[in-house]
């Protein structure tokens, strides 16, 4: 690993590590976070509404309440960490793992998965 490289990458863990402190610290439900354009514009939720509130409740290990403000934040987690471990395990040896996440198929079924979330959370309300 070059130098530049993990600086780059200790730079990224350290805003990381700031975002999830100012995030355990102060409850954007109470605090004046940054609110979603996208609804104070139309009134309709997009797909990250309640992601701010749902992190602030996940470092709290409230995770009824984290999937209450976003379902599809708390469950696209476990295929996040595993796109950051294949990433970490590096594009040039093309591990399967690497292959299965980044495929074509499974990139779209995702797509889907969160264009239906963005609907059923408008439409019916979960």
């Amino acid at each position: 690993m070059t130098r530049k490289r993990w600086w780059i990458g200790a730079g990224i863990a350290a805003m990381l590590v700031v975002a999830a402190v100012i995030y355990y610290v102060y409850d954007p439900a109470t605090m004046p976070f940054p609110r979603c354009p996208f609804l104070m514009l139309t009134g309709w939720e997009c797909p990250g509404c309640g992601s701010q509130r749902a992190i602030h409740s996940l470092l709290h290990l409230d995770i009824a309440a984290a999937w209450r403000y976003n379902a599809m934040l708390v469950l696209s987690i476990p295929y996040v960490v595993l796109l950051l471990v294949a990433e970490w395990l590096g594009r040039r040896r093309q591990s399967r793992l690497y292959r299965v996440l980044n495929s074509e198929v499974l990139i779209w079924s995702y797509f889907v998965l969160v264009v239906a979330w963005w609907i059923l959370r408008n439409v019916i309300n979960i």
